[in-house]
């Protein structure tokens, strides 16, 4: 008999393979300071492009006095235990019945986890009988809740109307062989890498010739996207027709913490059935009363969310104007596609931060093909016209660079921290 550990220590996997070099710097890194356009890096000041920080609430003034008095009064520990047994509170319901009505729904559950509570409600709501539809980028939540589903599932090409439809089509061929089951399309506000919105419009559409229900992420959408911030629904027009809405606190809000809006006797079978909650703690006070004081700004203060739509364009139209290829983004999520491998993409952010105190995200294979580099920039509110200019003028620098082969290297720099 194998020793289970064996396997994993000859094999770190496609990303794991380079932590000795990569450790601590171009993964794993550590920014210092408070959170903001400006943190420090091993000792060096940067302008930061990696922070979902959107509306720049991670250090507003009212929401760091919420937090610190909830600490004060509460501590980390209250309510303890789970919601269903003792870890229910007024504030927990208040913040509940604030988000459902931000999103026009009838009720919401909170959750403690954006990853976990998407996973679960795919989990709780879907049977062995039920047919999955969902988009080929969806993200690795949804991927890794979909592995949870015991029945079929049918994946159509990244926001293609017209493959989706055939899932559709194939999916409900199946029920109807069956004889019984359902039908859950699952599908983004926001799509995290490329930026671009999911087609709502068009799959709500899509309800008067096939019967389904509407699962829709927008953990990129909420408080960025729609007049009053309620995200890809209410900018399409389309909220009314997502029966299921779920967001993170994790990005505009800058907290922990998540949400799922819909329906109040669906969301009431998920309050009793998903397992993630019933089994785990409640979230705890401090938190809740945070975001309770979060989702206030959000709601009442668009000048946040102007300001980020103000400087996001500021820096795509600079990006397009000097020639780079920023794809398909309709929101404030802004991708750099360029050319090279991983050694290459490796050097070049070591270009950026040692020498021109960038840091920013980086996406190489094998998450996408090989030969291709994404560098994900992320405007908040608080980034300023000057961090987009020195960002713009780094970028074209080091791209000339890279066009010209200053970045090929025979492997990964070494930039590890010692351990």
């Amino acid at each position: 008999m194998a020793d289970i550990f064996d396997r994993l220590v000859k094999n770190y996997g496609p990303i794991g393979q380079h932590r000795e070099r990569a450790h601590g710097y171009f993964a794993f890194p550590k920014l210092d300071g408070e959170i903001g356009n400006k943190m420090k890096f091993r000792g060096k000041e940067m302008i930061v492009w990696s922070l979902n920080n959107y509306l720049g609430l991670a250090n507003h003034p009212e929401v760091r006095k919420a937090d610190t008095e909830a600490t004060e009064i509460y501590g980390l520990a209250s309510p303890m235990g789970a919601r269903m047994m003792s870890g229910n509170s007024n504030f927990h319901e208040q913040l509940e019945a604030e988000l459902a009505a931000f999103e026009q729904k009838e009720d919401a559950i909170l959750m403690n986890y954006g990853y976990q509570g998407i996973m679960s409600t795919i989990d709780a709501i879907c049977g062995r009988h039920d047919v999955i539809v969902y988009d080929a980028e969806s993200h690795a939540c949804i991927i890794d809740g979909l592995r949870l589903h015991p029945g079929h599932r049918y994946v159509y090409k990244h926001n293609d109307l017209e493959d989706c439809e055939k899932q559709l089509e194939r999916a409900t061929a199946l029920i109807d062989k069956q004889g019984s089951g359902g039908i859950l399309v699952i599908t983004e506000g926001v799509f995290g890498m490329a930026g671009d919105q999911g087609k709502l419009t068009e799959i709500v559409a899509l309800k008067s010739k096939y019967s389904f229900r509407l699962l829709v992420d927008d953990a990129h959408g909420f408080g960025t996207l729609g007049e009053t911030g309620a995200g890809a629904g209410e900018a399409q027009g389309c909220q009314d027709g997502i029966d299921l809405y779920f967001s993170t606190f994790a990005k505009s809000m800058a907290s922990i913490g998540a949400f799922l809006a819909g329906p109040r006797v669906i969301i009431d079978f998920i309050r009793y059935n998903i397992r993630s909650q019933i089994f785990a703690k409640s979230l705890p006070m401090p938190f809740v009363i945070g975001n309770l004081k979060r989702l206030d700004l959000l709601r009442t203060k668009p000048e946040l969310k102007a300001k980020l739509w103000a400087n996001a364009l500021k820096l795509q139209k600079g990006l397009k104007e000097r020639g780079f290829d920023i794809g398909k983004t309709d929101s404030v999520v802004t991708p750099i596609y360029m050319k090279g491998g991983v050694e290459e993409a490796t050097a070049m952010v070591m270009d950026l931060r040692e020498n021109y105190h960038i840091f920013c995200s980086i996406v190489v294979y094998p998450v996408i093909p090989k030969g291709h580099i994404i560098y994900r920039l992320i405007p908040t509110a608080a980034h300023t016209d000057e961090d987009i200019e020195q960002t713009l003028k780094a970028f074209s620098e080091t791209k000339a660079k890279l066009v010209a082969g200053a970045y090929q290297v025979e492997a990964i720099p070494d930039m590890a921290d010692a351990r």
